[in-house]
């Protein structure tokens, strides 16, 4: 959530990120409900004070009354019949008012949630992804002296990928994940948890799937992404599988005050994540890039309230991810994310997009987000700083390692010309040393 302060002192700064970053939000409406808000709750304060300042009023004509003569008590018993009487108009005043302010107070909220933070400075202008701005590649895109197979048909050949049962007992965007396919996605998601916990000194959690509507909110998913989650309106209340640990991550420490002593907050999640693709169809059909159901290795960061610190640990949750895929040995690039592709909260993001034979281009398999304030905002995750004052949190976070996508380049460049795979090195311990994929598995 933004800071409805400064929306109050520059809400030209908020129309032109909603403008940037491409996000439909009725600014005007927010300020003209805003500016009715603020009414109404600065005469609820007025009768508040007026009605704490009776008793007193009354027990100063009650002192006065004692010395007054016939003339001056007959103007006293008036203003104490008066005062007497006030309370009860007070009271339906107020009632009111508060029955006013609740019926504005749903569509201030619902469009102050709706309002993007502002992106970087450095943040390039354009409108969706094919205007982010490639930073560097790492790794040589190979060549093949035999005709490659995509990812789908070495799947089913090798026993690895079941599509079509996946489809008939799940739907559309649904698969089976059998034999060495299963132990190679198992294996790359073990590879990225265990460097996250063994080497880089974050904490694991196992984390819940199923999460309330407020930690949607606060995270920044709902009220814009609710087309994208599965929503569970039966419970009550009402809540929502995750599409990514991100959310049980972060919002873990809602309503805390931390000490600052303890952040940075460094946690890493593996959990299976949930998203409906809506608005997708008919795009990336082929195969395992864009699905219903995946598991991933999530990153999460909660610092100090300080653009500097988010940054350096934006930098150094990227290098996490790269570390992985240099470890994989997969050709990738970064990029810089535009602002027509920036989520509403997001300040900053650099993408990892790793090559994909069969696409002939690079795909997206990371992301990693700078946040400052804006979840934690919404989450009221703060913490107190060395003076002991109350500071809100910063928040970022990044995927280490998504599958089955990843899937997709582990296969096609590992793939040899008899149709096996070649294990990759790194994962060979967490697959029984097994040093290649064969038909006859």
């Amino acid at each position: 959530m933004i800071d409805i302060k400064e929306f109050r002192s520059n809400p030209d700064k908020f129309r032109k990120a909603a403008t940037d970053k491409h996000i439909g939000v009725d600014i005007d409406a927010l300020i003209k409900l805003d500016d009715e808000y603020r009414e109404l709750f600065s005469k609820q304060q007025h009768l508040t004070a007026e009605k704490n300042q009776i008793g007193k009023q009354i027990g100063q004509i009650a002192g006065r009354m004692k010395k007054a003569s016939d003339d001056e008590k007959a103007d006293l018993q008036k203003q104490m019949k008066d005062l007497q009487a006030r309370p009860s108009e007070i009271k339906n005043q107020e009632q009111e008012l508060t029955e006013r302010i609740q019926a504005i107070e749903p569509e201030r909220k619902d469009l102050l949630l709706r309002v993007p933070q502002p992106q970087a400075d450095d943040v390039p202008l354009g409108k969706d992804d094919a205007e982010n701005v490639e930073l560097r590649k790492v790794g040589e895109i190979p060549t093949f002296d035999f005709e490659p197979k995509d990812h789908v048909a070495l799947g089913q050949e090798l026993g690895m990928i079941d599509v079509e049962r996946g489809v008939k007992i799940a739907g559309s965007r649904s698969y089976y994940l059998t034999g060495a396919g299963a132990l190679l996605h198992q294996a790359i998601l073990r590879l990225a948890y265990d460097m996250m916990v063994f080497e880089k000194g974050f904490e694991p959690q196992n984390v819940p799937l199923l999460v309330r509507e407020h930690a949607m909110e606060g995270t920044g998913y709902l009220p814009a992404g609710r087309d994208q989650a599965y929503e569970m309106k039966e419970e009550d209340p009402t809540a929502f599988l995750v599409g990514t640990s991100e959310v049980s991550l972060t919002a873990y420490h809602m309503d805390e005050i931390l000490d600052h002593k303890d952040l940075p907050l460094k946690t890493v999640a593996m959990s299976t994540c949930f998203r409906r693709e809506a608005g997708t169809y008919g795009k990336d059909t082929h195969g395992l890039y864009r699905i219903h159901q995946f598991d991933k290795v999530e990153q999460v960061v909660i610092c100090e309230n300080d653009e500097e610190t988010s940054k350096k640990f934006h930098d150094e949750i990227l290098q996490n991810s790269e570390e992985i895929l240099q470890r994989l040995g997969l050709p990738y690039r970064v990029v810089y994310v535009c602002s027509g592709d920036l989520g509403m909260g997001q300040v900053a993001k650099y993408d990892i997009e790793t090559w994909m034979p069969s696409r002939e281009s690079y795909g997206e398999t990371h992301s990693a987000s700078r946040f400052y304030n804006f979840q934690a905002r919404r989450l009221n995750l703060r913490y107190r700083d060395a003076e002991g004052k109350v500071q809100i949190c910063h928040t970022l976070n990044n995927t280490v390692i998504a599958s089955p996508r990843i899937l997709i380049p582990v296969m096609e460049m590992y793939q040899n010309e008899d149709g096996s795979i070649t294990v990759p090195e790194c994962l060979r311990p967490y697959m029984g040393n097994m040093k290649k994929i064969a038909p006859s598995l």
